[in-house]
């Protein structure tokens, strides 16, 4: 994994270093590499792209693959095809919407789970080594569709748009503070909450990807560039180090996609309460 890493990551600028100069920090042209287009181009086919697409097309046949071939006894595909639907089924969609509401909108969460799963854990596949979503558009779009769909059923169980506004201001306050309530609630549902759900997956995904980079390309420059002993020693414990936090960062893909997954159902099970 090191050495893969190593291999599509390795900015320009750390290559330089090696002719002599010391080590150059990496700017941000070092992480643009467009596959096709780019530069000058208003279009570019970027690595991010090519790695979504691949998952969704992993995912796409694995499902299709398991659902052709159901049978009574599970095979070790459909079993864990089974596991993962059973998983969102019922700790994120039955136990946090209801088991009243929770049907239409299982597709809906099975398909954020799972994409977000693989979108994340693709950062550390060797040769692949890449997040997507780490990359803001693609929570920004992943979002959207949370934020469509979610105004979209309140707007249809609250009774339109006036019942929607009425609300998002909780029975039994005083008639000074409504107004004060309103403004509030009104930002948390239409701002915060997206930017929020946005920008949470985006920097873990990104912190974690770079936290990896730092000790992968710092090993590599202090083992093999500086020409000393002792900061050759200190790149192998960067190596190793790296191989802990790999573990680590694996924990926290499984949690981020889970966490984007849930929040939606929360929202979700706020749009189809009765009462705020």
């Amino acid at each position: 994994m090191i050495l893969s890493a190593l291999f599509a990551h390795t900015p320009p600028s750390l290559s330089a270093a090696a002719g002599g100069g010391g080590f150059q920090t990496p700017s941000t042209s070092d992480f643009w590499w467009p596959l096709i287009g780019g530069n000058n181009n208003s279009f570019a086919f970027t690595r991010p792209s090519l790695v979504m697409l691949l998952t969704v097309a992993l995912l796409g046949w694995f499902f299709i693959s398991v659902a052709s071939r159901l049978s009574l006894v599970p095979t070790k595909r459909q079993w864990v095809a089974e596991q993962i639907y059973d998983f969102v089924r019922n700790t994120i969609g039955r136990d946090v919407i209801g088991a009243k509401d929770f049907k239409p909108f299982l597709p809906l969460l099975f398909t954020l789970f799972t994409l977000l799963l693989v979108s994340n854990v693709a950062g550390i596949i060797p040769f692949v080594q890449f997040p997507t979503t780490s990359r803001i558009a693609f929570p920004m779009v992943l979002t959207a569709v949370v934020y469509v769909t979610y105004h979209v059923v309140a707007l249809r169980r609250k009774g339109g748009f006036m019942g929607y506004m009425r609300s998002l201001v909780p029975d039994g306050l005083p008639g000074w503070l409504k107004p004060i309530m309103f403004v509030l609630e009104a930002m948390t549902y239409f701002l915060v909450r997206p930017l929020t759900l946005a920008l949470r997956l985006f920097g873990n995904m990104m912190a974690g990807h770079l936290m990896l980079l730092v000790f992968i390309v710092g090993g590599e420059y202090l083992l093999l560039h500086t020409g000393s002993v002792w900061l050759g020693g200190a790149g192998i414990l960067s190596f190793l180090f790296t191989i802990v936090m790999t573990a680590f960062e694996l924990l926290i893909e499984f949690l981020q996609a889970f966490i984007f997954t849930m929040l939606t159902a929360l929202y979700l099970s706020d749009a189809v309460s009765e009462h705020h």
